[in-house]
């Protein structure tokens, strides 16, 4: 069983981590290239809310399972850290999806309404830095947790 859990832990940080660094570092900045902001601003928006179910039904498998390895794993600190991470990471990804998104995805549709590009409008600005923030959180937790859990597996 021990076994089972462990791949998923795995499984789910390393699908976790994947779509953080593929979305952000490969799909986005490609998706802007390609059709500028005006048409990739509602094709990012579109896949957000996908992006964020994932990456927290990802977290939130990876922290469980982290939590049930801490209890059975004779060095409990490197885990007990790990589930600290990863649960800072799921809070992070979560306030993105279900707070910071939904606002940015109506200041966008607000300033387009009135004509005006989302990437001039202050508040836009500030809903997109909180994104990448906390997107930058999540993805700092989730290789915290890796080197956590890598020491605690050597024990």
């Amino acid at each position: 069983m021990l076994g089972v859990v462990r791949f998923l832990y795995v499984l789910a940080l390393v699908v976790w981590l994947g779509e953080i660094v593929f979305f952000s570092f490969v799909a986005a900045p490609a998706i802007f290239a390609v059709l500028g902001a005006e048409h990739a601003g509602p094709v990012v928006a579109a896949i957000f809310p996908r992006y964020y179910a994932l990456g927290a039904a990802a977290a939130s498998i990876a922290a469980a399972s982290a939590a049930i390895l801490a209890r059975r794993a004779i060095a409990r600190g490197w885990w007990t850290g790990a589930v600290a991470c990863l649960v800072v990471g799921l809070v992070a990804t979560a306030w993105a999806g279900a707070v910071v998104h939904p606002r940015a995805q109506r200041l966008r549709i607000a300033a387009q309404a009135a004509g005006r590009t989302p990437g001039d409008d202050p508040d836009f600005q500030r809903a997109h830095h909180a994104a990448v923030a906390l997107n930058a959180a999540a993805l700092v937790a989730g290789v915290a947790a890796v080197g956590l859990s890598a020491a605690g597996l050597r024990q």
